[in-house]
């Protein structure tokens, strides 16, 4: 594990970065990744950012013009586990030479790792990294690292948001971002077919444990019917986690035929990580998720279960 002076001392040393995302990848992976590129290119580095797609709402994040080179360093940002490289995994795993990450849970194959538990957004953590390369916080890399810290924070209403988040986010309004831009576009803009998205999964509402469970689905017909892209799924955990009463929210999404992705978002005292450890899973104590493999039926039995013993 280094610390992250030495993460600093690493960057500067090295060249030639594929900088990699996890799947399905939100603000904060996708912040992470442009903000290190634009901080590379400021100490005269090479890199590009290896995802599975941007989904559309992020599209107004700066990107640098494709680089031809051969690949020397890989760095992963915000990926926790293995399996969270998704289809980039076959070609990467065992060749990461630096891990950056703020998920407790991390178990991700790395030569070296640093992993702050305490920092709300891994965009926390490279705003204090760049502060020890000399990196200057641009208009761009400040869009980058609000859209992180914001993101993974649900607009600072999370438990994770802490003093020093907010110093940080402070920080970037004075470097000029766009946040009330960034705010609109994350927190209060939609699509029509997000708002079908949404009456459809309120449908599927089933609650379990007293009522301190709520749960909810999509699936693969449900998606095809509505004309649904990836794009439009962003944001739905949130929702079972707002009702009154709930402690823990599950949302269960068909990613392959009988192949569900399981995110978890908890209140008050109960740890979302824990919960999903169950299945293989981890996360943060109050967001986490999990893969189990089923039909609808019967992952939700499962789910169902787990969720009244753990309750």
């Amino acid at each position: 594990m280094m610390n992250l002076y030495e993460v600093a001392r690493f960057l500067e040393a090295h060249d030639n970065y594929d900088i990699l995302t996890h799947a399905y990848p939100d603000g904060d992976t996708l912040g992470s990744a442009f903000a290190l590129s634009l901080a590379l290119a400021q100490i005269g580095k090479k890199s590009r950012v290896i995802t599975t797609g941007i989904p559309s709402s992020f599209k107004y994040l700066p990107k640098l013009d494709e680089q031809e080179f051969e690949t020397q360093t890989v760095v992963s940002v915000d990926v926790a586990a293995d399996s969270l490289l998704g289809s980039n995994m076959s070609q990467y795993i065992g060749k990461v030479d630096l891990c950056i990450d703020h998920h407790g849970s991390n178990t991700f194959t790395a030569k070296a790792k640093f992993v702050d538990k305490f920092a709300a957004a891994n965009c926390e953590i490279l705003y204090k990294l760049f502060q020890r390369m000399d990196v200057k916080i641009t208009h761009d890399i400040a869009n980058c690292l609000y859209t992180g810290i914001s993101t993974d924070t649900g607009c600072f209403r999370y438990t994770n948001t802490t003093a020093e988040t907010m110093r940080v986010a402070a920080s970037l309004m004075d470097f000029g971002c766009d946040t009330a831009y960034i705010n609109k576009a994350m927190f209060e803009t939609k699509t029509k077919n997000k708002i079908m998205l949404e009456r459809a999964v309120y449908d599927t509402m089933k609650y379990c444990a007293d009522g301190k469970c709520a749960i909810i689905h999509t699936t693969l017909d449900m998606i095809e019917k509505l004309g649904i892209g990836d794009d439009e799924m962003e944001g739905l955990a949130s929702i079972p986690r707002q009702i009154e009463g709930v402690l823990m929210g599950i949302t269960m999404r068909e990613k392959q035929k009988d192949f569900f992705k399981i995110s978890v978002r908890t209140n008050e005292n109960i740890n979302a990580s824990d919960f999903c450890a169950q299945f293989g899973g981890g996360g943060h104590p109050a967001a986490a998720g999990c893969t189990i493999e089923g039909d609808l039926k019967t992952v939700t039995e499962k789910l169902v279960k787990a969720a009244e013993r753990f309750l």
